[in-house]
């Protein structure tokens, strides 16, 4: 196990580098210009210009940029936002942790939910309760996230309100600046978590129930119970373990993409996260924004693979082997 670990680890390196090599290189050659987005509002910009240019190393080979920009990276120097002239390192790392916390319990909930009604669905296929799951799945999948973010702002915070004759709204539509506690804290991030989630328990309970149907035609599924086992341990120890290799894998790869991908769900609910960061460092051409992001997500994104891999092998010890 040590040393499928080790291999996984070492090809996990070897991928992250080459990906912030690819990255800088692109975002370089044909992202925005840095010395120009420093200029904007200088009223020499030629002169300007030029000083950026040998202020942030821009005139050096592609290569030495690197070497030099990784150099700073590895050492916590992340620069300032070319926008707001605010630490690149503290920003990312505030927004970071808004748009953890939000894929974190999106993520718990959707896990619960999804294994448990795709194991329902693979218990009694094809049965009214199947079917409804089923439908219900691809209206999911189908369903736009920001209309379904404003579907849940308008219904259930001031429709919600009028019919529960509250002073205020049961649940908040976006963060609430001034309330602290636990309570507030569910109040805030319930409409986002559940905006989320749905999209997610509708792909990966169809994930778990094919799975697991596939799982309970096994031979030793059928070994089991004919040595007199109970069916709900059938079903749910042996049956549940084996089928969730696929599923683990998948909710590893979408744990790390939402990392980066929540872009909608927080424009609606007007949340800080990554997203959003990325759209504004891209909007306003801020490479010194742009290049630690990629880096980060990226990093994120190999390390949630890595760890599918090691989750992988604990529950099908072939894979090691292999």
């Amino acid at each position: 196990m040590l040393k499928y670990v080790l291999r996984r680890v070492g090809a996990s390196a070897l991928v992250l580098l080459i990906a912030t090599a690819v990255v800088f290189v692109l975002v370089r050659e044909f992202g925005p210009d840095p010395a120009e987005a420093r200029c904007r509002s200088s009223r020499n910009k030629v002169a300007c210009e030029q000083s950026a240019r040998v202020a942030l190393g821009l005139n050096d080979p592609l290569h030495e940029q690197y070497f030099n920009f990784m150099g700073d990276f590895l050492q916590g120097d992340w620069g300032n936002s070319q926008r707001s002239d605010r630490s690149v390192a503290a920003s990312i790392s505030d927004d970071l942790w808004d748009t953890a916390q939000l894929a974190f319990w999106g993520v718990l909930v959707s896990v619960g939910l999804a294994v448990t009604i795709g194991g329902y669905s693979a218990r009694k296929p094809y049965s009214k309760g199947d079917s409804l799951f089923t439908g219900i799945a691809f209206a999911g999948i189908s369903m736009p996230t920001f209309w379904f973010g404003l579907i849940t702002i308008h219904y259930l915070t001031g429709e919600l309100k009028d019919v529960l004759g509250t002073s205020e709204p049961i649940f908040y539509s976006i963060p609430n600046p001034v309330g602290s506690g636990v309570v507030e804290y569910a109040r805030e991030l319930t409409l986002p978590v559940l905006v989320l989630s749905v999209q997610l328990v509708a792909g990966w309970s169809r994930y778990q129930r094919s799975s697991m149907l596939d799982e309970l035609h096994h031979d030793y599924i059928r070994t089991a119970r004919a040595k007199g086992l109970s069916e709900r341990r059938v079903v749910w120890k042996h049956g549940l373990r084996n089928s969730l290799s696929p599923l683990v894998t998948v909710i590893a790869l979408d744990f790390g993409g939402l990392f980066g991908g929540l872009i909608i769900t927080e424009t609606v609910f007007a949340r800080h996260g990554m997203g959003r960061l990325l759209v504004d460092a891209a909007v306003s051409g801020d490479t010194q924004v742009l290049i630690p992001w990629m880096f980060v997500t990226g990093a994120i994104i190999i390390l949630f693979n890595l760890l599918a891999d090691v989750l992988y092998a604990v529950l099908d010890p072939r894979v090691r082997v292999a």
